[in-house]
């Protein structure tokens, strides 16, 4: 696990200065991905520079690596769960390894097979591949999206990075686009492949590029994501789901340092402790949670692990650690995220940091095995399928006239709408009406429904759960759940596994019929009975809760005046009609409807502007870990 940076220089700048200490600063100033080591690599076409944290193979995973005599240079970002079968197959066809690190065997498995090479790699990565007899970089990014990587194209080069922060510390002025940010107030996130940043795109999840000096970069696909539904009888499904789930967790549990588990309430996070105690009967759980009603698992996390017999850790969080911590998490972060569920990410990752170096999650088992409460949407709205055309249209009129917050009009509108033109993914903030109201720098013609119709038209033979699923995998789950998950993780030098994201198990989870996921007024149904006998009794008919973080409440009391400070200060008034925000605040708080989430959408914008626009907060004590060193293992 590291972070890295490498920059790919264009032939008329070779004899420039390399800027050595720049370069330098950009690498270190992602040392939290990687406290354990550094490296560099530098010759007339391309630097590296690498932050590496030690899992596996202590002693032989320093990065830059070289492969066939000095012919390939890489840099490796993840962790290859079958890497130890690669190597013993390219053993067995003559390969030589000097070490027993999965890097070097991406070095050998690209000398063999090339670009293919990408396809053959079960993990999480994002690697950049130096062949210098061919003068090409290549790179890739896990099927997923579980690894970040960043790019920006200069007028002397590319700049490749694992954070985006390495990049903008090269950027005299950080410039919004502002076609992200109309997108991010409906998504919450920026997403892929734009950043919130001009000039700064992500690499793609499933795709590997081609860049040469003085040529343009290329894209491609490697993974498509498919869902080919398969008829078996029930016990069957069961059987494949716990096999390949078993064989999952062993595989993301390869260490040589200490792996733990978090543990909320959901049947998630406690089907991956539960078997991860087959393979080891001492792995930590780690929990967080909130002292205001309603609003914390710990008790219920601390119940399964007593029936699982494990120890469980936990630590409470309140609302002043709460708003303490958000200029540190927003500075990780990089892009502006509104989901309040990265803040208790945040401190469950830094309570895990004190005792293991790795730790599961159940991250993507939502979206392989249909657990939203959305995906029974569908079901729901299955009275307006046989109503004529012409009848919708006139449905949809109706709704229009009702006034807002008035009982039935949301069902109306969603059963008289298009699945692709009502849904974008599991969280929809303001709709463009709204932005035009407030949003200063408001594009009309761009619409949120334009980041999901190329996708839809790639499905739209598919049943309406699988074509939520395949929404929510492209967006979702890249531009929220992963970056979150990545970000408070790495915050704490902490390696997040995540095994319901593996080729194997979304190989058995895509052949399920839409039928089977969200049958019987629940969801993950065939998940649930794979986990009938692993998991408690009383976690298996929990309604989904997710991870509950009480900002509607605090927008009433503990935060109000916090946010009606950061809404007066913030220098947005540019791209903001702040009194609009202003009056939601005010609406919020004397009840008249609960807009915590549209007013938290801006808030994380506006701190985000602080940080990386206005320049409020010190980069390197935002940057300083709160852990003391003495307690890192």
């Amino acid at each position: 696990m590291c972070g890295f940076v490498c920059k790919v220089k264009d032939d008329s700048t070779i004899k420039e200065d390399r800027q050595e200490d720049n370069f330098k600063r950009q690498n270190n100033i992602m040392i939290h991905r990687g406290p354990d080591d550094g490296g560099y690599y530098d010759d007339e076409h391309i630097s590296f520079g690498f932050r590496r944290l030690s899992i596996i193979d202590i002693d032989c995973g320093a990065q830059p690596l070289s492969y066939s005599d000095d012919k390939i240079w890489l840099v490796f970002n993840g962790e290859i769960y079958n890497y130890i079968e690669l190597r013993n197959n390219l053993i067995e066809q003559g390969f030589v390894f000097s070490t027993e690190s999965d890097t070097e065997v991406i070095g050998a498995l690209f000398a063999k097979h090339g670009v293919e090479a990408f396809n053959y790699l079960r993990g999480m990565f994002s690697i950049l591949l130096w062949d210098k007899q061919a003068h090409a970089l290549y790179g890739a990014r896990d099927p997923f999206g579980i690894k970040p990587l960043f790019y920006r194209e200069t007028q002397d080069g590319i700049i490749f990075a694992s954070e985006k922060k390495s990049i903008t510390l090269m950027v005299e002025s950080e410039a919004i686009d502002p076609e992200a940010l109309q997108n991010y107030l409906s998504f919450q996130y920026v997403p892929e492949p734009m950043t919130m940043t001009q000039g700064i795109k992500k690499v793609e999840a499933g795709c590997y590029f081609v860049k040469r000096p003085d040529q343009p970069i290329s894209f491609y696909h490697y993974w498509q994501t498919r869902f080919n539904p398969v008829l078996m009888e029930k016990d069957n499904w069961i059987n494949r789901i716990q096999d390949v789930l078993y064989n999952s967790i062993n595989v993301h549990m390869r260490s040589d340092v200490p792996v733990g588990a978090f543990l909320s309430g959901g049947i998630d996070s406690t089907l991956i402790a539960a078997i991860a105690k087959d393979f080891n009967p001492n792995i930590k759980t780690f929990s967080v949670g909130f002292e205001r009603e309603g609003y914390s698992e710990v008790d219920i996390a601390k119940k399964t692990a007593d029936k699982l017999g494990l120890e469980n850790i936990s630590y409470m969080i309140s609302p002043e650690e709460f708003v303490g911590k958000l200029p540190k998490i927003m500075w990780h972060m990089d892009d502006p995220l509104a989901d309040p569920a990265c803040i208790p990410l945040y401190f469950v990752s830094r309570e895990a940091r004190k005792h293991v170096t790795v730790t599961l999650s159940g991250e993507g088992a939502d979206e392989l095995f249909g657990g939203y409460n959305i995906y029974r949407e569908p079901e729901s709205l299955k009275m307006f399928r046989p109503i004529p055309y012409s009848a919708k249209n006139l449905l949809a009129r109706v709704a229009d006239v009702i006034p807002e917050g008035v009982r039935g009009k949301s069902f109306l509108e969603r059963g008289t709408t298009p699945l692709c033109d009502r849904y974008i993914g599991n969280a929809k903030i303001f709709e463009e009406y709204e932005k035009e109201v407030f949003l200063k720098c408001w594009k009309q013609g761009l619409r949120y429904q334009q980041i999901t119709q190329n996708l839809f038209g790639k499905v739209n033979d598919y049943p309406p759960v699988s074509q939520m699923q395949y929404i929510d995998i492209h967006t979702w789950l890249r531009g929220d759940i992963l970056l979150k998950a990545d970000r408070m993780t790495m915050a704490n030098s902490l390696e997040l596994r995540v095994p319901f994201l593996d080729k194997e198990v979304f190989r058995i989870a895509s052949s399920i019929p839409d039928n089977l996921k969200t049958a019987n007024g629940t969801t993950k149904r065939l998940l649930r009975e794979a986990a009938r006998g692993i998991v408690p009794d009383h976690i298996l008919d929990r309604k989904k809760l997710g991870f509950p973080v009480p900002i509607r409440h605090w927008l009433k009391n503990e935060l109000y005046d916090w946010a009606k400070n950061l809404i007066r200060e913030s220098d947005t008034t540019y791209l903001l009609n702040k009194t609009y925000v202003l009056d939601l605040l005010e609406l919020h708080c004397q009840g008249k409807g609960d807009y915590s989430r549209k007013i938290w959408t801006v808030l994380m914008f506006m701190l985000w502007h602080q940080l990386f626009v206005e320049e409020r907060f010190d980069w390197h004590e935002l940057g300083q870990s709160d852990l003391d060193k003495t307690s890192i293992l």
